[in-house]
């Protein structure tokens, strides 16, 4: 798709001579046919002989995944961890009190939260934490303040749908005969909920896991943007208004990595939260 839009990342700097040109377009790998650029693309990500970029001269893919990566790991860390700090009690809380004012206001506040995408809340929170009350900056990555605004961002996104997710798997296991059997040895609410409905409650939870883990990589693209964190998924952003290939091949492949290893692991946790996925 980037191959197929017009541009590269040579237009943005003044007039060279064809020569010159031909030169660039050689050192970078684009003066070969799309077959070859892709194959020698693929072969040196495998042989993790990152290809240098036209954006950042002197700089190699590798470098600005080294570079940058951590912040976008600490901010979907951050994120997610916001995600599971509302969105497991919320769901919980639901279906504890189910169709009481305990079940319609967090459920009803979810659905809002996933019907808006992380560009709308972005802005909606800046703009009241950060203009109106002046309790945190609007951009930047610098203190932990800083930290707030992008982080909140991406988890009410997905604490949305967390809380729903928990709620109808704890609506699920609360049915159950076991969890019967435990009200009626006269245990209280919370240790049949936390001791006995919580492990298997929260499954569908653990399933979304790898979807989230993808959706908080693509959000952070986003997110990044918008507060101006310097994490890789905005030099993506950046690589491809620059039409810089090697740059968002290199993102790409190093993304795709990531999710199947995050999916495998989300995999792994089921098993052993489920003992029914077993096979002995």
């Amino acid at each position: 798709m980037i191959k197929a839009t017009p541009g590269s990342p040579f237009d943005d700097e003044r007039k060279v001579p064809p020569a010159v040109l031909e030169k660039q377009m050689e050192y970078y790998g684009y003066g070969d046919s799309l077959m070859n650029q892709y194959w020698n693309l693929l072969y040196r990500h495998v042989t993790l002989d990152f290809p240098p970029i036209a954006s950042v001269p002197g700089l190699t893919s590798g470098d600005i995944i080294r570079e940058h990566f951590g912040t976008s790991i600490e901010l979907g860390l951050l994120g997610m961890a916001i995600a599971f700090l509302i969105g497991i009690p919320a769901g919980v809380l639901a279906s504890w009190k189910k169709n009481s004012a305990f079940d319609y206001v967090p459920m009803s506040l979810s659905m809002t939260g996933i019907c808006l995408p992380t560009f709308v809340i972005g802005p909606i929170l800046a703009l009241i934490l950060a203009l109106q009350l002046k309790w945190t900056p609007v951009s930047g990555w610098f203190g932990w303040e800083y930290r707030i605004l992008p982080a909140l961002t991406l988890g009410l996104f997905y604490a949305a749908y967390i809380a729903r997710m928990t709620r109808g798997g704890m609506l699920e296991v609360l049915s159950l005969d076991y969890i019967r059997t435990a009200r009626a040895k006269g245990l209280s609410d919370a240790a049949v909920i936390l001791k006995h409905a919580l492990r298997g409650g929260i499954m569908p939870v653990v399933s979304f896991l790898g979807p989230a883990i993808a959706g908080v990589i693509s959000g952070s693209f986003v997110v990044e943007t918008i507060f101006q964190v310097p994490g890789l998924g905005r030099h993506f952003v950046q690589a491809a208004l620059n039409r810089d290939h090697s740059l968002i091949v290199t993102t790409v492949f190093f993304y795709a990595i990531l999710i199947i290893v995050a999916n495998i692991i989300v995999d792994i946790v089921q098993i052993y939260l489920n003992p029914k996925l077993r096979y002995d």
